[in-house]
């Protein structure tokens, strides 16, 4: 049993971006299911280990309409926190992997050797593929204030209000909120670079994020406003990487942070291309200090 089968999905019409696959919206919230499963299957709890403090997702493959779509769960005592669970979705029609997520706990350090007993029977070993590459393992603080954000470099790029529909079981806004606000976030922060709407529609490209990490600093419920503000924060040749800040809008208190890392997707050839001549030398100019 070091393994369990926590989600049998699929790709809907609906779901799917202007590049034609999966939002990374219902990766997380598919993530978000094959977590209350894994508890319910193992006993695994916040009580026993703390709430998470991160999730770091992967994207290797492409999830298009009407793919087949499964995940399978495990715990990795090797990872890179004190418990780390681990996501595997799986594109079950070409039995290839499609992305990961793990999910960072600290429980002290006194309950480390029980809780490594307790969940023995679904220990696997960490898996490379899961592993962060682009970002830090660790969580996001939640020192940085709006105004801190701002006059560092960020840009106000979205505002919204949480409705019923957005709650989690636990009455809380849940994961796929918080990445719908991001996404929605993410085209007008590209407008800020070399890679416009109009420079990746000339060019037959679409934006792509090849590894999020989300940190939930504090939660928001039915009624509260929030808003995002994000920054460039680095860049390669084929990737950069960009931080939203959310905050609930009245008191502008810090609620999550997502860190991304981006590039530019060929819509014909479906594979990454290097960014456009001069788009580090841009970015450098205008990342948050």
């Amino acid at each position: 049993m070091t393994i369990q089968d926590t989600l049998f999905s699929f790709v809907n019409n609906w779901e799917c971006d202007e590049n034609y696959h999966l939002n990374v919206q219902f990766y997380f919230s598919r993530f978000d299911e094959a977590d209350r499963q894994f508890r319910l299957m193992t006993g695994f709890s916040d009580s026993l280990v703390g709430p998470r403090r991160v999730r770091h997702v992967r994207y290797h493959r492409e999830l298009t309409l009407g793919t087949l779509v499964t995940v399978r769960s495990s715990i990795a005592f090797d990872g890179p926190h004190v418990i780390t669970v681990v996501h595997e979705m799986h594109d079950a029609s070409r039995g290839v992997l499609a992305a990961t997520a793990i999910d960072g706990y600290t429980p002290g350090a006194d309950s480390a050797k029980a809780l490594r007993s307790r969940f023995k029977d679904v220990q696997q070993p960490m898996s490379d593929e899961a592993t962060p590459r682009g970002l830090s393992a660790s969580p996001a603080t939640g020192r940085a204030t709006l105004d801190g954000v701002l006059a560092a470099g960020a840009g106000i790029v979205y505002r919204a209000t949480v409705l019923p529909r957005h709650l989690g079981p636990d009455g809380r806004a849940d994961d796929a909120f918080a990445l719908s606000c991001f996404t929605d976030s993410a085209p007008h922060l590209w407008e800020r670079t070399p890679m416009t709407h109009a420079w990746l529609s000339q060019h037959g490209c679409g934006r792509v994020a090849v590894e999020m990490k989300l940190t939930w600093l504090s939660p928001v419920k039915v009624g509260e406003p929030v808003v995002v503000a994000t920054g460039l924060t680095g860049c390669q040749n084929r990737t950069f990487s960009f931080r939203h800040h959310m905050y609930e809008s009245r008191t502008a208190r810090p609620v999550a942070v997502c860190d991304v890392v981006g590039l530019v997707m060929d819509l014909s050839a479906r594979k990454a291309v290097d960014l456009p001549a001069g788009a580090r030398e841009a970015i450098s100019r205008i990342k948050m200090d």
